[in-house]
């Protein structure tokens, strides 16, 4: 399958580009094309930041619907999902859609883990009060957090600590988290099931593209 990945992070760091890309490949055996937005170097970790990603992500959209088969937003707010929809006429698929829907499959409390001051819309608004949380690990406001020392240490005790407070399964709610191959870490280090949203969006377009239903998510 051809799959188009949407980047909301503008980055010419071609290693950091195409990890997730990597990352579907090896999982799914996706050909990935893999194009970045323009001009948002701290990807979407506000409101104004994932305000501005939307109408980029569709004009990428309309510019890749041609050359793949489906669609992926690697974001976990989802920027433009419904508008990309609404002008493509192949599978557009959402890394925090999926990655919500993947942790609900699940019994019990999900404990989101991502940035320190926002949990994205799509993510909370799924999961509701079965999401537990904390305060983000303390050094990462933006995705690129995630590539620094401190943020994966961060990370890892954030992840503790959501599992000590009850979270059965944890959604890794920021895709910089598929940057650096925490889930499997994650995994080792906790014993739980851990969605990584960027496999979670891979596994749903599986899904989609098997029931020729372009609006699985």
């Amino acid at each position: 399958m051809r799959v188009g990945l949407i980047r909301a992070l503008s980055t010419t760091d071609q290693r950091l580009l195409h990890t997730h890309g990597r990352l579907l490949n090896t999982t799914f055996g996706f050909d990935v094309t893999t194009r970045c937005i323009p001009d948002q170097p701290y990807g979407v970790h506000d409101a104004a930041s994932l305000e501005a990603a939307g109408p980029k992500v569709v004009d990428l959209a309309r510019e890749m619907a041609g050359e793949v088969d489906a669609l992926i937003i690697s974001c976990t707010a989802d920027p433009g999902l419904e508008e990309a929809r609404a002008v493509v006429s192949i599978p557009v698929i959402g890394a925090g859609s999926a990655a919500a829907a993947a942790a609900l499959t699940f019994g019990g409390r999900v404990g989101v883990l991502g940035l320190k001051h926002s949990v994205p819309s799509p993510v909370s608004s799924a999961l509701g009060e079965r999401m537990v949380l904390i305060d983000g690990p303390d050094g990462v406001e933006t995705p690129n957090g995630f590539l620094l020392p401190t943020g994966i240490f961060d990370t890892l005790a954030g992840a503790q600590m959501l599992a000590e407070a009850g979270a059965g399964v944890i959604l890794q709610a920021s895709t910089g988290l598929s940057s650096i191959g925490m889930a499997e870490v994650l995994r080792r280090k906790l014993g739980l099931p851990v969605i990584d949203a960027v496999t979670a969006a891979g596994s749903m377009l599986t899904s989609a593209v098997s029931m020729r239903s372009p609006q699985l998510v």
